[in-house]
């Protein structure tokens, strides 16, 4: 028992040696994964902040790891990022690719200055993995593997509110219940989720009811112009995305990106959830053919993918951010922030802390800010190209209180919209301080240990 018992605790130090002497590339299985993130949140303890979202059916964790200046807690004009790994439990490079990123970053920092600057300038999570379960029940197969649906057979791509269809009352699994409240608790304003089968960068909408969205087999958003650059500066930065077909039988992409509905009509997709009533811009990104690939491919993988992953984290900093406040100096909460031409479903607001982020390319735009009780406020504002300083334009809007204290928004101030089925009232977005999380780390000095251990056995 006693060889037993030292033969268990010998393999779980080789684990955690192999973690401080880098990242292996295979496939790391759930508790791996757990085991490494809570490494890398002790190591980095400064610089990181470990916390779970929820739990899977099965009731494995959902693991984010956020990384920044100020891990554990959201500061007023740095913004957050996310990227979301692992949704079909079967498509399993961005699962990988996110931990070597994690690793890239947190060995960078002070050393490497682009990512300091990245982390300095930005709050970063990163969730590994969106469907432990689905993971753990897929089979090794290029493209027929099993595992893409989580343990009750959903597939969670197709499980969130759509803002084109009727709604009645679906379900929400788990894992999209537990993505919705992560939603709801931060202010993201950018985001990638990593899928498999394709090399191709896709952007909203998904979905279309056939109204006025709809042009030439595209369905269109208002900000389809950042869309079509965020798209672009993942395919670009990539090495060989941006040169279209890049998979047998695949479809041609131009200059590998596509609008989601052109390539196939998506019903209760996440990205087009996280832009209607997230206000936090995504896109999807297809980076490999084989669904699972070999191990033996992802050190290439990783190497043509990571230029694009720093890219794209660069992108939060596009347009103008700010705060609305009011005469007296007080953030005002849920104020609409509309940027003249652009007739949001849902119109963007600004959160608890009266914080306003809108992802907008260089030129001039016409804001208006609205709220109940204070007079409107139009400000045209000349947007430079932020991601070359890492800070997107700074303006805050000063409200001033009504003459008449009945005023409220009238409809004229909204812009017309193709009314989705679910309410637009905005998520109650509370930038959290702290996410409790029971964070266990090795306490042992690990060389030291396994070579005890080794002349134990």
């Amino acid at each position: 028992m006693m060889i037993l018992f030292t033969l268990c605790l010998c393999l779980w130090l080789e684990a955690l040696v192999s973690t401080a002497r880098g990242l292996d590339f295979r496939y790391h299985n759930t508790v791996e994964v757990e085991q490494y993130l809570k490494a890398i949140n002790k190591n980095y303890s400064s610089l990181t902040h470990l916390h779970s979202i929820g739990k899977s059916v099965e009731g494995r964790d959902l693991w984010v790891l956020i990384l920044g200046k100020y891990p554990t807690e959201h500061k007023i004009g740095i913004p957050e990022f996310k990227y979301v790994g692992n949704m079909h439990g079967n498509e399993v490079v961005g699962r990988v690719l996110l931990l070597h990123l994690i690793e890239f970053l947190t060995q960078g920092y002070l050393s490497d200055p682009l990512v300091t600057r990245i982390l300095n300038s930005t709050r970063i999570h990163i969730l590994p993995s969106m469907n432990p379960d689905g993971f753990e029940a897929s089979t090794r197969d290029c493209m027929y593997s099993e595992g893409r649906f989580n343990k009750h057979g959903v597939d969670l791509n197709r499980n969130f509110p759509d803002a084109f269809e009727k709604d009645e009352e679906e379900k929400r699994e788990a894992e999209v219940r537990a993505v919705m409240d992560w939603l709801s608790s931060e202010p993201f304003v950018l985001s990638a989720n990593l899928h498999g089968g394709a090399v191709v960068a896709s952007y909203p909408y998904d979905n279309s009811n056939g109204g006025g969205e709809l042009q030439r087999g595209s369905s269109v958003s208002p900000d389809n112009d950042v869309f079509v650059h965020l798209a672009k500066t993942y395919s670009l930065n990539h090495t060989h995305m941006h040169k279209g077909n890049n998979c047998y039988e695949s479809k041609d992409f131009k200059e590998g990106i596509t609008n989601g509905f052109y390539w196939y009509p998506l019903s209760g997709g996440m990205q087009d959830y996280n832009y209607v009533w997230g206000q936090c811009l995504e896109i999807t990104l297809e980076l490999s053919c084989c669904k699972y690939p070999s191990e033996s491919e992802l050190p290439g993988l990783w190497a043509v993918n990571k230029p694009a992953l720093l890219a794209y984290m660069q992108q939060v900093h596009l347009g103008v951010k700010g705060q609305v406040l009011d005469s007296a100096g007080a953030p005002v909460q849920n104020a609409l922030v509309e940027v003249e031409g652009r007739r949001n479903l849902c119109p963007f607001r600004t959160d608890r802390n009266g914080e306003y982020y809108r992802l907008l390319l260089p030129g001039n735009y016409t804001v208006k800010v609205t709220a109940p009780g204070q007079e409107p406020v139009m400000k045209t504002l000349s947007v430079p190209y932020g991601p070359d300083s890492f800070s997107a334009l700074m303006h805050n809007f000063v409200l001033q209180r009504s003459s008449s204290s009945s005023t409220s928004i009238s409809s004229s101030s909204i812009p017309d919209v193709t009314h989705p089925t679910e309410s637009c009232t905005s998520m109650v977005r509370n930038p959290a301080g702290s996410h409790s999380a029971n964070l266990l780390g090795p306490g042992l000095m690990p060389s030291l240990a396994l070579t005890l251990c080794r002349l134990l056995l």
